[in-house]
């Protein structure tokens, strides 16, 4: 029976400073076996054995934790050639060496995954049992300061499914394609050729001798030197992982020579998969009638199975987008060979390549003329359109053919004679069940899509997202799926992802498809804290002083400099100090006024200053990012602080509004000292009002809570009620020190309709 061995490793530290690729190779996890359980230069009989099976399994498939670099550092050692200073021990700083070592930092509480595949004989079992032993010896991985431990365990394939599908990182596997990244891996005799290494090392240095006969000592010799000798290097073999799948694009042209494009109806995508699936399936069964029942495995999944998914072709009709008059036609079609696909990439785009869609090619029999072909195609554009072209990338991604989800996700059907009754009308509670559940199995089709970026909010519908699209159960009719299982979907990601992105039970069949919403950056991020995490509301001056320098050692450019977008100053130093708010605005929230902090609020200047002029593309994709990429906080005596993934502000959410009514939740400041003998409590509120028309909000009425006042009208500090004579949206931070968590309001009233 097949089972795996699945061998995890924790770092003592959320660093890595090892050279080379991430993750860590299977060669120098097998290293650090090796010197974890060696005793000087034995080895047991038992580990030995242990180890020369391990090296003769597949390469592992590798589960890691997500990473970002961080900020390099050299140290400067001395060179190993003390003779350029003539042998002096005391010169040794004249041949000092930089060596710039830059960390990867990733969340020390996820671990390392490696994952090998055997048989599950007696002899593996018992081999597979001497490895738990020699990992839990392991004491560290990459360089001497990178302290690690490891165990091991041995599970079935349906407990390592369960385990890596929980896995909050990427995960690498091994492919037979070019591309990707190569990792070493052991192969057979690399364990001996460790020994030898090992071996060879103690006799680097010879010593040369010289004649120097006298009378009495005619054969005499003296030492004249030392030769050395270079170790042999180790045996590992070089594995591409990560492959990129080969991609070739077709055009669907008339039958005549140059004919121009034969556009394909895009609610009938169904048919045209299955036309040409059946098409290519034929040709190169004819061809290859030896491999008749691979071809139909992995081309049509007739009796594919679990395992074949990985390996299986997908055939992708791309419908013309990218303006906003594009009719969605469908003139070229994409076909994706995985790099693990049991069928040459190259038999693969000869079985499509020139296909024409009237003949039947079981039989050869002209069943249509003057059909489309299919043919390789020039211009790669439309690839750029679904995120396909590189370095396409995109956090907000939308369906252009609807998703196919479960039938437990599918709406109630309403008899169409009985359309007009108020018995099947649906209400709004069995309206919001329905996209609740939809909601639900859109999270499930990403995970059997193998997509592993967090989804922060997805919205379904059955209308299409442009004016040209098609609704949703307009693809049903001819298929095997029920249009009330067919759902339009609009996930956004917490971090940015590449397409081709294709989900649902119809991702084989066209169905699913998505296109990446290119400049939909986020202007304001909400990062939720870890329960574990417990920091008083009386804390959250040092932590948002942490957080802004965590921001600014992310946004630091190639040239050290920090932007004015994270620093609040000019690039020679000097504070900002144009009359506008052109740095970020922090806060720190108490949602549930127990006294703790339970999320951070990172928002864009022009969200929170209204008054200014629209913000550069720049300006919005470089918070996205810098912000996106915050994962921790170094906050000194509050400690390290691990957030979650970001989530941005919703429509219902206090902070968010829309609403008439908004009371805050943090002190706010003056901006204006009130004046000797002035009434303070009328100085606030003027502040106020001025204060929200420099933002570009309207004209509140303004209600003092509470307030207080040091003497001669300083020091002053106010909570109060503003009402609005519109819904207002928020964030609203206003006030003296509005950018480090001061005048934070939250809507009282609810929600209400901005559109009104």
């Amino acid at each position: 029976m097949p089972q795996a061995l699945l061998l995890s490793v924790r770092f003592h530290d959320g660093r890595y400073h090892g050279a080379g690729n991430w993750p860590p190779s299977p060669a120098r996890l097998f290293q650090a076996l090796v010197a974890g359980t060696a005793r000087g230069k034995s080895l047991s009989d038992q580990d030995r054995a242990a180890l020369a099976w391990l090296e003769t399994l597949e390469p592992p498939v590798i589960a890691a934790p997500t990473i970002r670099e961080g900020r390099g550092f050299t140290n400067y050692v001395p060179n190993n050639d003390l003779d350029a200073v003539g042998g002096d021990p005391r010169r040794v700083s004249e041949i000092r060496a930089g060596k710039t070592i830059r960390p990867q930092i990733f969340d020390a509480s996820i671990p390392l995954r490696y994952v090998w595949t055997f048989d599950g004989g007696e002899d593996d079992d018992h081999h597979a049992q001497a490895i738990h032993t020699i990992a839990e010896r392991l004491y560290q991985l990459g360089r001497g300061i990178d302290m690690a431990w490891a165990v091991g365990e041995v599970l079935t394939p349906e407990e390592l499914d369960v385990r890596l599908a929980s896995h909050p990182g990427p995960i690498h596997r091994p492919s037979a394609g070019g591309g990707g990244t190569s990792l070493a891996c052991p192969q057979r005799g690399s364990l001996e050729s460790l020994i030898r290494r090992h071996e060879a090392a103690h006799t680097r240095f010879k010593t040369l001798y010289a004649p120097a006969p006298t009378k009495k000592e005619p054969g005499r010799t003296k030492p004249a030197g030392q030769l050395f000798s270079q170790v042999p290097r180790p045996q590992f073999a070089q594995v591409a992982y990560d492959s990129p799948p080969h991609r070739y694009l077709f055009d669907l042209r008339g039958p005549a020579p140059k004919a121009p494009f034969a556009p394909w109806p895009p609610t009938s995508t169904v048919a045209l998969v299955q036309n040409l699936r059946d098409a290519a399936a034929a040709r190169l069964s004819k061809a290859l009638p030896q491999n008749e029942a691979l071809i139909d495995r992995i081309l049509v999944g007739r009796g594919a199975t679990e395992a074949d998914k990985p390996a299986r072709v997908r055939i992708i009709p791309l419908p013309s987008i990218g303006h906003a008059h594009a009719d969605h036609a469908i003139r070229r079609v994409l076909v994706e060979v995985p790099p693990n696909c049991l069928i040459p990439a190259d038999d693969i785009a000869w079985g499509f390549s020139g296909l024409d869609l009237g003949i039947d090619y079981q039989n050869g029999e002209v069943l249509h003329e003057g059909q489309p072909l299919l043919m390789p195609a020039d211009d790669r554009a439309m690839l750029d359109h679904y995120g396909i072209a590189e370095p396409t990338t995109a956090c907000l991604w939308r369906t252009v053919t609807p998703s196919a989800l479960p039938q437990s996700a599918a709406r109630r059907r309403i008899d169409p004679s009985r359309i007009h009754e108020a018995a099947e009308q649906k209400g709004v509670t069995e309206r919001l069940h329905e996209e609740e559940r939809a909601t639900g199995a859109v999270v499930q089709a990403l995970r059997h899509a193998g997509v592993k970026a967090t989804a922060e909010s997805i919205r379904v519908q059955r209308e299409p997202f442009t004016a040209k699209g098609a609704r949703a159960e307009a693809f049903a009719p001819g298929t095997r799926l029920a249009k009330a299982r067919l759902w339009h979907a609009e996930i956004a990601f917490a971090e940015p992802t590449h397409g081709p992105l294709v989900i649902g039970d119809g991702r084989y069949l066209g169905l699913g498809l998505m296109a990446p919403v290119k400049d939909a950056w986020r202007d304001e991020l909400v990062f939720p804290l870890l329960p574990r995490t417990r920091i008083a509301i009386a804390d959250s001056t040092a932590l948002l002083h942490a957080v802004r320098r965590a921001l600014m050692a992310l946004s630091r450019n190639s040239r050290d400099a920090v932007p004015r977008l994270f620093s609040g100053h000019k690039p020679d130093g000097t504070p900002a100090s144009s009359g506008g708010h052109e740095h970020v605005f922090l806060a720190a929230d108490d949602a549930n006024a127990d006294g703790r902090i339970e999320r951070l609020i990172v928002a864009a200047p022009w969200v929170c200053d209204r008054s200014g002029h629209a913000p550069r593309r720049s300006d919005r994709a470089l918070f996205d990012h810098v912000v996106s990429s915050l994962r921790e906080v170094r906050a000194g005596k509050l400690g390290v602080i691990a957030l979650a993934h970001p989530l941005t502000l919703t429509a219902g959410d206090p902070l968010f509004g829309p609403a008439l009514t908004w009371e805050t939740r943090t002190l706010y400041r003056p901006t204006r000292h009130a004046g000797r003998g002035k009434d303070t409590a009328a100085a606030v509120v003027r502040d106020l009002i001025a204060e929200c028309e420099r933002r570009g909000l309207a004209r509140p009425e303004v209600d003092l809570l509470e307030f207080s006042g040091g003497p001669n009208g300083g020091s002053l500090a106010a909570h109060a009620r503003l009402r609005f004579a519109v819904a207002v949206k928020g964030p609203i931070m206003l006030g003296r020190d509005s950018h480090m968590g001061g005048g934070l309001f939250a809507a009282v009233d609810g929600p209400v309709d901005a559109s009104r």
